[in-house]
Parts: C-alpha cells; structure tokens; sequence
C-alpha cells in the first residue's frame, strides 16, 4: 500500500470533498465522489486515509451461513483486523443498504485498532439484518466500486460533512498542496464577498486587482 505521509495527510484534512473534487475534475476524474453517503455524525471531524477495501457479492444461501464466521480467514473478519493502522476500510455492498455490511462491535474493532474510518458508516441509513442475509464477502485489498466511485487500494479517501471522496493514490501529494492553496483563495473570496463585493472579476480572478488584494490578505492572514 501506497504510503501516505503525514504532511499530505494534515493538508488533506484543511480542505473540503467540494474543492478536491474541482482539483480531479481539472485532471478528468470525474467519478471519483462516492454517491449517497454521508456521515452518521455530522459534527465529526474530517476523515483521511488510505483505502483498504472489502469486495461483496450477492449472498449465495447455501453458502452464506451463520457458521462462515467461525472460518478466521472469512474475507469481513480479516479486513477488520487486518485493515491498517491510519487506514480506511471501504466496502462494496453493491448499493444495497437494506442488511448491514458491518456492525458496532466490528466498527469499534476498527477504531480500537487504530483505523481512520470506515466507509459505509457514511451512509444514507443504518441497518439492522446481518448482512449475511444479502452480502456475501469474497475478497480483501482489490479495486472494488463504492457507490459508483472507482476504489483501488491504497486511494485517499476524504470524507466531510458533504461526502466522502475518492483521491488516486498517485495524485495525493499533488492534489493536497493544490487544494490547499485553492482553499486560502476561496476563504479569501468568501470574505470579500461577505462585505458586498461583486464576482465579477473575483471569482474566477479575471481582474488583476484580485491578485493583489489576494497577496495582501495573504499575507495579513499569515497563510
């Protein structure tokens, strides 16, 4: 897995799923934003990590008993304690949240052990039936699909009060440095727009007088 460092981590967590998504948008990703997914808390702070996903399938009944979970290499109990420190567990469950794809005691695993998160505790409704009445686990750590977004292992997941999405790992330097300095522009922005300014000419920064009103605040704010 793709090491995420510290610094780009602590970046990441400065910006929001909206900005990025402008950033990958510029690159051609268009589908990276993970559909109908929002956090069970809406005050929780800002989740980043990498990804480390669990693929399911449609559950087989002959093959999807209550006995699977006594196997300790069945698929969902390996993601949870295998899942890395700093991590994010990501699950296909096909779009289908009518059974649970994991439970409290499994997601506190996950937190006891040191995970960033776990997606979908993002998600549009909790659930109660055990997800063995329609999810079967096949495999850990492959490229899966999460609400249509495109998940390999390794990916920046971002998630914030709007949604959570989905950063190649290959472009998260990049895009966390980018993002940063789009997100200093647009609290400038915000600002003077707060105190009466017209768009025109501010945002986007077609005047070159933003540029230079920029600078100042800039510097003013330390940022």
């Amino acid at each position: 897995m793709t090491k995420l460092s510290e610094a780009t981590r602590n970046k990441l967590k400065t910006v929001s799923t909206a900005t990025v998504a402008t950033a990958l948008f510029k690159r051609g990703f268009r589908i990276q934003m993970i559909q109908d997914v929002h956090p069970l808390n809406p005050d929780q702070p800002t989740l980043v990590g990498e990804a480390f996903t669990l693929r399911y399938m449609p559950a087989r009944e002959d093959l999807n008993k209550i006995d699977v979970f006594r196997d300790r290499s069945h698929p969902q109990r390996k993601a949870i304690e295998d899942c890395p420190v700093g991590a994010v567990l990501v699950m296909d469950s096909r779009k289908d949240a009518r059974a649970a794809s994991a439970g409290a005691i499994l997601v506190t695993r996950l937190m006891k052990r040191g995970c960033a998160g776990v997606i979908p505790a993002y998600h549009h409704r909790p659930s109660a039936p055990t997800n063995l009445t329609l999810h079967q686990a096949i495999e850990i750590n492959v490229p899966i699909g999460c609400g249509d977004a495109p998940v390999f292992p390794g990916d920046v997941i971002l998630g914030d009060s709007d949604g959570v999405i989905v950063i190649p790992a290959h472009l998260a330097d990049e895009i966390a440095n980018e993002t940063v300095e789009m997100t200093a522009f647009e609290d400038f922005v915000t600002e003077q727009v707060q105190s009466g300014r017209s768009i025109m000419g501010l945002y986007p920064a077609t005047d070159e007088q933003t540029l230079v009103d920029f600078a100042a605040w800039r510097k003013a704010k330390g940022r």
